[in-house]
């Protein structure tokens, strides 16, 4: 598990189901991603968070404060299958209020730390502005802009700066 300030980040697991199936069935969250997928894709999308092969990682999002699901957050395979992506997706009434931020800092250090990769990529649509803002925030490059699902998505890029040691220079 990973505890930043306000969130508890864990692991997908069976008992979340109802939890993720709320995510994907709400409209709101789903407007830059396709719309509501149907209930048979909703259950496999959820298996294969399950069964994902590392160093793929699927996450619920909780409040601390009340155990509350608030989103869901992943690091997996990007589309050329060469990278690893960055994607979120949270419930509407915990928009603007910095949770997403929070916790996808926390992943993307999971990511860099823990995974070990060298670099986290992130696709949005260019419409969805508060997404493009959170990327950016979180020190994310746009790498390029595409069409993808007919629509233009940007892609972000953020690549792990390797600390110095002072002592070994």
């Amino acid at each position: 598990m990973i505890i930043t300030e306000n969130c508890n980040i864990q692991s997908v697991k069976p008992n979340d189901i109802e939890d993720v199936y709320s995510l994907y069935c709400n409209e709101d969250v789903r407007a830059f991603l396709g719309g509501i997928p149907d209930k048979s894709y909703i259950y496999a999308s959820f298996d294969s968070m399950l069964q994902a092969p590392y160093p793929n990682s699927y996450f619920c999002i909780s409040l601390k404060n009340k155990n509350e699901f608030i989103g869901l957050v992943s690091i997996d395979a990007y589309h050329e299958k060469l990278t690893y992506e960055l994607s979120y997706q949270f419930l509407p009434q915990y928009w603007g209020k910095g949770y997403a931020f929070e916790v996808l800092f926390a992943v993307i250090h999971y990511g860099f730390d823990s995974l070990n990769l060298s670099k986290i990529v992130a696709e949005t649509q260019t419409a969805n502005i508060a997404s493009c803002r959170v990327l950016e925030k979180l020190g994310m490059q746009k790498v390029k802009v595409l069409e993808r699902f007919g629509h233009e998505q940007a892609v972000y890029q953020l690549l792990k700066t390797i600390k110095k040691d002072r002592d070994s220079r």
